[in-house]
């Protein structure tokens, strides 16, 4: 997915206007340092995370969920660093996550205890790990997002845009997890007001262009 540019990355001159030519591993803006940056250590902090609390996890569907998304973002990282060390395409491109499930809701709200925090380790499950592990993915969405959008790098710029839908897709299959168990529940409007909601837009006109 992040090959084939169109061009030979190797036979693009760009310039400093203070130091001149600027060989391809330097084709990184200062904006796009920082936040590549950013994006590396998101991504080790949810691989930390899963490291840690894999040992704790009990269901083997959400054991199962975690390895398959754990060897994902370890190969997702290294090709960011590949590519980001060298400014050119990396030795082996984004891929995309496939949940292995399906991806069906259940929607309405059942009586249950109030969260709130741990007051202490014995109180790890996987309700809690699983949470964790979804907030990694939306900051990783996020950071990803926020560091495509000031990337100069094409190839950096592309492996930052891939990675954004692999981000939801895992946060999404997490979060169905958590569905099927309860753990995130997910209310619904009276049909009344949903049908109002939806039907509140009409397509654009046909004709193209503005008058």
């Amino acid at each position: 997915m992040t090959q084939n540019f169109g061009q030979d990355p190797q036979n693009v001159t760009h310039t400093n206007m203070h130091t001149g030519q600027v060989g391809q591993q330097m084709n990184h803006g200062g904006h796009e340092a920082f936040d590549v940056h950013e994006v590396l250590s998101t991504m080790i902090g949810a691989m930390d995370m899963s490291t840690l609390m894999r040992p704790h996890a009990q269901d083997p569907e959400l054991i199962d969920i975690m390895d398959r998304q754990y060897r994902f973002m370890q190969q997702s990282y290294n090709t960011l660093v590949d590519c980001f060390k060298s400014g050119t395409d990396p030795q082996m491109p984004t891929q995309s996550y496939k949940m292995a499930g399906g991806n069906d809701w259940v929607y309405g709200m059942k009586q249950s205890q109030p969260k709130k925090p741990m007051q202490s380790p014995q109180e790890l499950n996987d309700a809690a790990i699983s949470g964790f592990l979804l907030s990694g993915h939306k900051a990783g969405a996020t950071a990803c997002t926020a560091a495509a959008l000031e990337t100069t790098n094409p190839v950096v710029r592309r492996v930052l845009a891939d990675s954004v839908p692999n981000c939801i897709e895992m946060a999404y299959e997490l979060s169905i997890y958590q569905n099927k168990h309860h753990y995130y529940q997910v209310p619904q409007l009276a049909e009344q007001d949903m049908q109002a909601i939806m039907n509140a837009y009409a397509p654009a006109g046909s004709q193209g262009g503005m008058q």
